[in-house]
Formats: structure tokens, sequence, C-alpha cells
């Protein structure tokens, strides 16, 4: 298709308001797998047009991203929108394109050790900020400035223009649509994220019910750290992905939804990773250094091998559903690990799980070897 052709297609408004709505609840939810979801999603977006009648003159209307930003809630959520502005993407954050030296004009604002601390504590369960790498955590915590609110006082106003990310750290807030109380958040949450994401008008006010205590990030600082941190992440792990050899047979769009769902971990030298007989909780993917495998045997550990760069580990005892059947050690120091939750393996690998099972075997094979029968390794799996 040449580019005059691109330029003279049109995306039709309905379909940029559905597929903005499904994006939105994407980024809350971050879910595993993107097509499991966009088939709930649609399904109970579907469901829900059949049971309810709407009327002409209203849009669809709706919680602000700050409603929907409650990080506890395991249900999909179908976001509506009303007063929305149509060019919702003229001014979209292109991550590829954002120089990095562009980083270097980061606001920071200074802050006092007990300050820090209070900040720290307040954002640690912030799921946004669960995939950011040290460095960049730091910048986060830099670019954040107090911001202490009187009962009455509005933060965010239905209509305006998003201009601030908002951290609760203590305070109740109510989050009113269309003059509806509809939400209220104590002493703990976040909001005002998505409009910064999406350059759109607040879709709620949010107004203060007591005195409190708010940490903010403006919008640029926002975009550049979270947006770019996100970008950089899963083309690392997407080279990472594609040299481990048992994930050839996943597509393209399944090791992407795999990267997302990875979060770094690092050790340093004799750190134990995993620890034989425990329930397994995930595997994991090396991306630097070496880590060695050890087995308990009469009392003592054997070394049963070492994997470097590219290699994964932990796997086996998610496919078996039984304990861990070795200790895994970091051999070197600053091991960067890829680490991929039990859940998440389970909905992303289906595709891979007969090549890991083949891998079962090889894996006896060589405790054999190691322990002389199979009868003496059966204990330890």
């Amino acid at each position: 298709m040449s580019n005059e052709q691109k330029q003279r297609i049109q995306v039709p408004d309905a379909l940029r308001e559905v597929l903005l709505d499904f994006s939105i609840a994407y980024l809350l939810e971050q879910p595993g797998d993107v097509v499991d979801f966009a088939v709930e999603y649609f399904t109970k977006l579907q469901e829900s047009r059949r049971q309810t009648s709407f009327s002409r003159d209203n849009d669809r209307g709706s919680v602000d991203d700050s409603v929907m930003s409650q990080e506890d809630d395991d249900e999909p959520v179908v976001p509506r929108f009303s007063n929305r502005r149509k060019s919702v993407f003229a001014e979209a954050y292109d991550p590829e394109n954002d120089a990095d030296d562009d980083e270097g004009a980061t606001a920071v604002f200074p802050k006092s050790d007990e300050q820090r601390a209070r900040l720290i504590e307040s954002v640690k369960n912030v799921l946004l900020f669960r995939s950011l790498e040290k460095e960049q955590m730091n910048q986060v915590l830099d670019a954040m400035f107090e911001r202490r609110v009187l009962p009455g006082e509005n933060i965010i106003r239905q209509g305006d223009d998003g201009d601030n990310f908002y951290v609760i750290e203590s305070g109740v807030y109510k989050v009113i649509v269309n003059d509806n109380h509809v939400h209220t958040y104590t002493n703990s949450g976040i909001f005002g994220e998505l409009a910064l994401l999406y350059n759109m008008p607040r879709a709620a006010t949010i107004q203060a019910d007591s005195e409190g205590l708010l940490w903010a990030m403006d919008r640029q600082t926002f975009r550049r750290i979270l947006l770019k941190s996100a970008f950089k992440k899963r083309k690392m792990y997407e080279t990472l992905l594609d040299s481990v050899p048992m994930l050839k047979t996943l597509q393209s769009y399944e090791r992407m939804n795999l990267a997302d769902a990875l979060v770094t971990k690092r050790f340093n030298t004799s750190d134990r990773i995993i620890k034989q007989g425990d329930v397994a909780d995930g595997m994991y993917f090396i991306e630097e250094g070496t880590v060695v495998i050890k087995m308990d045997q009469d009392g003592s550990e054997i070394e049963i091998s070492k994997l470097g760069k590219g290699a994964y580990f932990g796997e086996l005892a998610l496919v078996t559903h039984r304990p861990r059947a070795a200790s895994v050690y970091a051999a070197s120091d600053d091991v960067k690990v890829a680490f991929l939750e039990v859940e998440a393996f389970e909905r992303l690998l289906g595709p891979c799980m007969d090549l890991m099972k083949r891998n079962i075997d090889d894996y006896e094979t060589q405790l054999i070897k190691i322990f002389g029968s199979k009868n003496n390794i059966t204990d330890t799996r």
C-alpha cells in the first residue's frame, strides 16, 4: 500500500472510541494474554448493550481514569467515557522516537529522608511502577512532589485537560461523574494517569473529603519515564526470548505477551533463587550472569549443572505440578533473571508444553547418570 493510499484511510469515530475504551481497560487490568482479555472484554460489552437501553443523546457515560484505577479489582472493566475530545490520539507519545538525551530534562524535587521514606511506602503497591528498574524507580521518586489538600478542594475537574498524575498517601477522596458520587478512595490509590497517557480530558472530578496528602508527577515526566521504560522493557525481553529455542514455537504476538508478563529480579553470588522442595511459583529466564543447579543427596548438595545467559530453569516443577526438584544459586555477581509467575506461565506457554514435557525425560536421564537409578530420585521430584 502506498503512502498516499494510507493517508486516504480514515479511522471511523466509532472504531476509534471502541479501541480507546478497550486499550484503557487493557492498561488498567494488565492481563497476561491480550487475546483472551479481548474476547472477555467484548463479550461483556455486547451483553451490556443487550441488557441496557441507551439514550441517543448520551455518549457512553463514564467513570474516570481515576475510578478505574482500583488495583484490587479482579473483574475486567468496561469503561465508558463522556464529553470525550475527538482528537484523543493527536499528541500520542512515541517512546521509540524520544531521544535518550531528553531524559536529562526530567524534573527533580529534593526530598528529606523522611519524605522519601513516606513516598516509597505510598508507591510500593502501584502496578504502574512494578516493572521499573531501580534507576527508573529513583527517577520516579525524584520527579514526584508533595501536594497537601483541604476538605472540599477539587484536585481534578471533569472536562479539564490532564496535568498531573497522583498517588494518595493519606486522605479521603470522592470521585464524582456528572454530579454523581461513584467511588471513594481512602488513604490509598492512584488517579489521573489515563488522561495523561491518552491526551484526553478528565472524565471525572476528584474532590478531597478530608485533609490529605498526595504525591504528584507532571504529565511530561509521567509519560517519558513510564511509557519509555515499558517500551524498553518489551524490546529487551523480546530480544531475550528470541534467543530461547523452546519459544520458537510461539507466534510473534505470543512472545510479546510473554515479554510484557516478565519481571526482572537480581541476585548476587551464592544467593538462593530456588529452594529444593518448595512449591513452584514460576520459572526464570537468565538475562545476565550464571546460575548453578544443585540437588540435595544424603545431606549434602551435589552440583547438577550450570546455566548462562539465554537459558531457563524452574519450568519442570510447573509442568509436573510437583515441588522443586533442585535448588538454584547465583554463581556470579549481578545475576539478572526474568521471572514469569505460575499463572502467566499456564496462560502463555501452552504451545510450548509438549517440548517442556520432553525435556523432563532428558532431565531424568541426567539424574540417573548421577544417582544411579530412577528410584533414588523419585522423592526429589
